[in-house]
């Protein structure tokens, strides 16, 4: 059975929205976008690599998708993230595109944990969800998740889209790893307690 890990940037008040750029997702009136570009660094360069290296399929919503699929076809062609994202099995959950134009991109609709819970039974390494909050709470609520990969940044950004968002459960996690980076954020690695 593969490994169905959420990778999440969080800020220090569980904010996950927009941490690559400014335009990114402004939904809300957000205007914090990028936020966690300044605490990139080696450390978080090198757990990326070894995500990457354990991954040969990505799990997206449409908008994490969209914006992806916006980048990453046209990014440099010695970029190791491009090579790896753009070669790799992608599968996007969505109700309203018809069609999906990154490569190796194939469309889930309908009955949504059904079809990744038929994912996670087929042979491979590790489904990989980047951002995606909708998505992702779908996958907690249907008990999909195996480990969540969570990068917490110490910046408080007081308003946007959280992670855990209004559930009325207890979710209990086991902590298996902490790494701290040289900017301040700790890499934490969750399994849920089932």
């Amino acid at each position: 059975m593969r490994t169905l890990v959420v990778i999440e940037f969080l800020s220090l008040d569980g904010v996950m929205q927009a941490p690559g750029g400014p335009e990114e997702d402004t939904e809300g009136g957000f205007r914090h976008g990028g936020w966690q570009r300044p605490y990139f660094d080696d450390a978080l360069g090198a757990s990326a690599a070894e995500g990457m290296a354990e991954t040969d399929a990505y799990l997206f919503g449409r908008r994490t998708y969209q914006a992806m699929a916006s980048y990453w076809p046209n990014a440099p062609a010695d970029d190791p993230f491009a090579g790896h994202l753009n070669s790799t099995a992608k599968y996007v959950v969505s109700t309203t595109l018809t069609e999906a134009t990154w490569q190796n991109t194939t469309l889930i609709d309908g009955d949504v944990p059904a079809r990744v819970a038929e994912l996670k039974e087929q042979p491979g390494g590790n489904i990989a969800v980047l951002g995606s909050g909708v998505l992702v709470n779908t996958l907690m609520e249907n008990d999909l998740v195996d480990v969540y990969s969570l990068t917490v940044s110490p910046i408080v950004l007081g308003s946007g889209k959280r992670l855990f968002r209004g559930s009325s459960d207890v979710t209990r996690l086991d902590l298996v790893d902490c790494r701290p980076t040289t900017t301040g954020s700790v890499m934490l690695t969750y399994h849920p307690l089932r």
